[in-house]
């Protein structure tokens, strides 16, 4: 992870500033750490059910595959993938597709513990869809 230096006290200027130095992926990852930051401040009285729910909903990709995944799928967009980069996309398409679908599992018992719909869920909270999907 890149280390920024920072003063002990800054304005939000200073800190967009900072965050201006993060290479792309470091500060994908940020943003989806303060995405769920923000879900939970929206909601700061959240029985833990919800909290559970809400972060489990915010949990993207991991890093690591997600650049793999890019990478493997611009070499088959580019007609260069091998057999084995196939099968590797593939496992990890499946994998994407599992956290998908325990997220949508997590939007969607949330909605009905909120009695609501999804996408007015997903509105609500500022969520919204992952880049990768």
């Amino acid at each position: 992870m890149t280390s920024i230096q920072v003063e002990a006290q800054i304005s939000a200027e200073q800190l967009i500033r900072a965050l201006e130095q993060l290479p792309p992926q470091e500060l994908d990852a940020l943003v989806d750490r303060v995405l769920a930051i923000r879900a939970v401040r929206a909601a700061p009285h959240l029985p833990a059910d919800e909290t559970e729910l809400l972060l489990r909903i915010n949990q993207g990709m991991p890093e690591d595959l997600r650049r793999r995944y890019e990478a493997l799928v611009a070499k088959r967009d580019s007609a260069t993938l091998t057999p084995e980069e196939h099968t590797e996309l593939c496992e990890l398409t499946d994998q994407l597709e599992k956290l998908e679908a325990e997220r949508v599992a997590a939007l969607a018992e949330l909605a009905r513990l909120r009695q609501t719909t999804i996408p007015e869920l997903m509105r609500s909270l500022g969520i919204q869809p992952p880049t990768y999907a």
